[in-house]
């Protein structure tokens, strides 16, 4: 572990509730911007292109891992939590990323992999080599069956059985993705302590919170009692592609254990040691993971907010599904605080997920900032990048390796950014990208965008700043949710101020009443007409926003 600390002085405001509705960009570092022309993405890279994102108007960035890693999950398996490989650059690099990122107004919040480690860490390394070493239980050790076989029942999502055999010790120990990623034991107190050990370098290095991966795997159940099976017509293929097994059983034991909340509540002590520094978790379950979100979110003493999976899933949400999404929010989680997501680096992106056309890429993005609650952008999603096809001898992502084709794997929505169309590689780099590059997507670039007024681009700046001129959108409450066939429509209000929304999710043209009283129409461009009497008529996927008039 790297012991070098540097504390970096934020010059922005030390507002606590900066999060709250607050806007976030992801970074995958790999494919974002080559500095050094060997193909693939790092640190100075992504400083180099901070004022493009500072320009799109968001609160803050969220990079996904950039720590020491023998990149067998592409850096998702740690092997030092306070250093960075080498391929991404130095902490000098990441100092000079946060100094600049602050200058330009922008939060930097990282990823946190606390729920295992890569194989290579020398914490399993240790752990590994005998029953009785310092750091023998620090990682989920247990004995066979009678038969040899694994302990329990339990499958990794990566798929297969979550349990690996180890020679050394005669023991199997347990891995909820790839084998080479093993899990911590949240169970003994040192591990814990060493955890929030490293939470605190970063914190201490200027960071102004964390994505904290896989927040609801951090505790098993201590017993390793088996999970039940999962009845076919209940199974949920939002976490884990159709074709893996994971489906096939309800994870009542290998995740989600309650004991995690007193995790949760260490981790946010320590959070609250700093001025503004907030998190969110990710929350992967297909049965419960509303009910989940509001379980860490709930009060003022765990994880800011959360995300689940439901719109990063699944057909294009119609107005129905959308009622029922933020009904069920609201049921699950009165007290908490989500953070939405339509695309990110696990996940084939919306555009193609949900084939939007340009309009309607226009009204998600609109809905996506006047929803309540908080919001990730991943990147190139303000571009309307497609999901990109990649050719199996091309992949590098050993999920799709597994599973291909059925399941081709996250590739193709990690492939580099386009920055220009001047050459294959996109402006993203000199060398030969680590993936290629989609043809497609240079038509689509920052540089062709910028030239074309009715860009996607320039519509994800408007939206952004309308959320960010009304309180009652970025931190309000939201009522009156209604689905009338193919219109969404909600009410945000907060301090006096109140707005009125509506999205027509459809190819169709449709008309709703225009509600009560005198409304002026928001938004400039991103609105339809808002009639001073009558009803509203909306064209295929166009949205109305109204304030109401104080009189």
């Amino acid at each position: 572990m790297n012991t070098q600390t540097h504390i970096t002085a934020s010059p922005l405001v030390a507002d606590k509730d900066w999060w709250r509705g607050a806007v976030i960009y992801q970074i995958y570092p790999r494919s974002y911007q080559d500095s050094t022309g060997d193909g693939i993405g790092d640190l100075k890279g992504i400083t180099r292109r901070l004022p493009h994102i500072a320009s799109l108007g968001v609160d803050a960035i969220w990079i996904s891992p950039f720590f020491k890693s023998p990149m067998k999950d592409f850096g998702y398996d740690v092997s030092d939590y306070c250093d960075v490989d080498p391929m991404f650059g130095t902490l000098a690099d990441f100092d000079a990323l946060i100094a600049r990122a602050h200058d330009l107004g922008l939060r930097v919040m990282i990823d946190q992999v606390l729920s295992h480690s890569s194989d290579q860490h020398p914490w399993f390394k240790e752990s590994k080599a005998s029953r009785d070493n310092a750091k023998a239980d620090w990682y989920v050790w247990a004995d066979p069956e009678p038969d040899g076989t694994p302990p329990n029942n339990w499958l990794s999502i990566f798929g297969g059985s979550a349990w690996q055999w180890d020679a050394r010790r005669e023991q199997y120990y347990l891995h909820n993705f790839l084998t080479s990623q093993p899990d911590l034991n949240f169970h003994c107190p040192e591990v814990q302590d060493a955890l929030l050990q490293t939470v605190r370098f970063w914190l201490d290095r200027g960071v102004d919170g964390f994505r904290l991966d896989t927040i609801n795997f951090y505790i098993h159940d201590k017993l390793l009692r088996s999970n039940p099976p999962l009845p076919p017509e209940e199974r949920d293929d939002s976490i884990a592609p159709r074709v893996n097994p994971y489906n096939h059983q309800m994870h009542l034991y290998s995740k989600n254990q309650p004991e995690n909340i007193a995790f949760l509540e260490r981790f946010r002590a320590l959070l609250d040691e700093y001025p503004a520094a907030a998190a969110v978790g990710e929350v992967g379950d297909a049965q419960r993971g509303l009910e989940i979100m509001g379980e860490y979110t709930a009060g003022d003493n765990r994880v800011h907010m959360c995300y689940s999976f439901e719109f990063l899933s699944g057909d294009t949400p119609t107005a129905a599904r959308v009622v029922d999404v933020l009904t069920k929010v609201d049921e699950a989680a009165p007290d908490g605080w989500a953070c939405w997501a339509f695309s990110n680096h696990d996940v084939v992106r919306h555009a193609s997920r949900w084939a939007l056309g340009h309009d309607a890429q226009k009204a998600f993005a609109t809905l996506l900032m006047c929803l309540r609650g908080s919001t990730c952008l991943y990147q190139g999603e303000e571009l309307g990048l497609e999901e990109a096809e990649v050719a199996f001898d091309d992949l590098q992502d050993p999920y799709g390796i597994e599973f291909w084709p059925e399941f081709k794997g996250r590739d193709g929505c990690r492939t580099p950014m386009v920055w220009e169309k001047s050459n294959s590689f996109g402006g993203f780099s000199e060398g030969k990208p680590w993936l290629p590059v989609a043809p497609e997507h240079l038509t689509q670039s920052v540089a062709e965008q910028e030239e074309n007024p009715d860009a996607l681009l320039h519509h994800y700046r408007r939206a952004v700043a309308l959320r960010h001129a009304h309180r009652a959108l970025s931190k309000g409450d939201l009522s009156d949710l209604t689905a009338n066939g193919t219109v969404v429509s909600f009410t945000r209000h907060d301090e006096g101020e109140e707005i009125f929304c509506a999205f027509n999710l459809s190819d169709d043209a449709a008309q709703i009443d225009r509600p009560a009283g005198q409304w002026q129409q928001l938004g400039g461009e991103l609105s339809a007409d808002v009639p001073e009497q009558g009803k509203i008529t909306l064209k295929p996927w166009q949205v109305a926003l109204a304030r109401r008039v104080q009189t």
